[in-house]
């Protein structure tokens, strides 16, 4: 599915024509190359995702560390 470049109701893939405004809707091509962009942005996302993580369960640990050293003295 996909939604009108102009009034945002979603249509079926293929259509030429919105059916809602009657805008014209762009061609496979172009929906093909800007899904294809669509997930290699979503793939990013998750490794920065991913990324953020791992950074703060290693600062968790760090910090779990010093409080353990701090305890000790």
């Amino acid at each position: 599915m996909a939604f009108c470049i102009n009034c945002g109701q979603m249509q079926a893939d293929g259509t030429k024509f919105c059916r809602f405004c009657g805008g014209q809707q762009p061609g496979d091509q172009l929906i093909a190359r800007l899904r294809m962009e669509a997930e290699a942005i979503r793939y990013q996302m998750q490794q920065m995702q991913a990324q953020q993580m791992q950074t703060q369960q290693m600062r968790q640990a760090n910090y779990g560390q010093q409080q353990d050293q701090g305890q000790r003295w």
